[in-house]
């Protein structure tokens, strides 16, 4: 019998991305996102015809609005797992109306969590939170580093992380928590760093390099990530907390080279030096010893395969991402 597990934010990047991954795996799949399913370019779940999947099915049901519906979804498919991708995520959007990050961020999720607290057959709740939530800190932080978010983006996602922590110590909610590195790969936003390099070398376009892109980064390939969740979710203890990231760090500019040198771009006709995004942490570095040493899991893909991945997948379907949106559109 195939093990049952819920997917929200499944057209979100990691979600989709993860999803793809569990029906590899031959998990039974209920997906629910609040807006309808993408193209099939940005949905790694419809792209490999050759994998036998297990039955998947989507729901466009909305965290702020359907909470009831979805609570009454979950109840009614009984999954193992639950596994929350949803949140607002842009960072330097979440000043401009941070009253609709705390509704998604908080609110909504503190009122699905309230519901599915009463779940007896759930095994597991995977929150992916984000590092954000320490802020600029010197040095890797770990699991045990003191909240310090200096955006309204971060401080939405400290507050649920508390508020779970809070359900875990009180109704023992089989609550585990995520924090990736920057995550990267085929099917991500446009917008992102990786593929909008990409995509505007094409183009023939500059990349704007905020600060110059002196930012220092951890870029994690999306299966390694899927695979460290899936990981978690089976085999960490609730009310604990896993970094999922490299040991390589470089910084936006850096990575921008990279990706010049690859596609045979020349940096200083590409890139565009614009002032830094307010609140931008200069640098957050995870220690993943904890994932690594307690759980047994390792990262395969380095950082030049999978740019390399991204920009065959771009360049495969590069006639349908032209008519795609390249800037983020913000969704009360």
């Amino acid at each position: 019998m195939r093990e049952k597990i819920v997917v929200i934010g499944s057209n979100s990047f990691s979600g989709s991305s993860f999803a793809a991954y569990c029906l590899a795996q031959g998990f039974e799949i209920l997906a629910i996102s609040r807006s309808k399913e993408p193209h099939d370019v940005f949905l790694p779940y419809k792209w490999d015809l050759a994998i036998k999947p297990g039955p998947f099915r989507f729901e466009q049901l909305d965290i702020n609005r359907d909470v009831d519906r979805i609570a009454d979804s979950i109840r009614g498919f009984q999954p193992a797992y639950i596994f929350n991708f949803a949140a607002q995520s842009m960072v330097a959007q979440s000043w401009e109306h941070p009253e609709h990050w705390y509704q998604t961020n908080v609110t909504g999720n503190v009122k699905l969590h309230d519901k599915i607290r009463h779940f007896g057959f759930l095994k597991k709740y995977i929150h992916v939170s984000t590092p954000e939530v320490y802020g600029n800190c010197a040095g890797k932080v770990t699991e045990s580093t003191p909240f310090n978010p200096s955006t309204p983006y971060a401080a939405s996602r400290a507050a649920c992380d508390l508020h779970l922590r809070t359900f875990f110590s009180h109704y023992k909610f089989p609550v585990v928590f995520t924090r990736a590195a920057n995550v990267y790969g085929p099917g991500q936003q446009l917008y992102r760093i990786i593929p909008r390099t990409i995509l505007f070398i094409k183009l023939g376009r500059k990349i704007q390099l905020h600060g110059g892109g002196r930012s220092l980064r951890s870029f994690i390939h999306v299966r390694d990530m899927a695979s460290a969740t899936l990981k978690i979710a089976q085999a960490a203890p609730a009310g604990e907390t896993y970094h999922i990231s490299t040991d390589s760090h470089i910084s936006i500019r850096q990575l921008v080279g990279i990706i010049c040198k690859m596609m045979n771009g020349n940096f200083e006709e590409c890139v565009e030096i614009v002032a830094e995004r307010p609140g931008k942490d200069p640098a957050y570095l995870l220690d993943d010893r904890k994932l690594r040493n307690e759980l047994g899991w390792k990262d395969c893909i380095a950082l030049e395969q999978g740019i390399r991945e991204t920009i065959n997948w771009i360049s495969d379907n590069f006639t349908e991402l032209k008519k795609q949106q390249f800037e983020y559109i913000h969704k009360e």
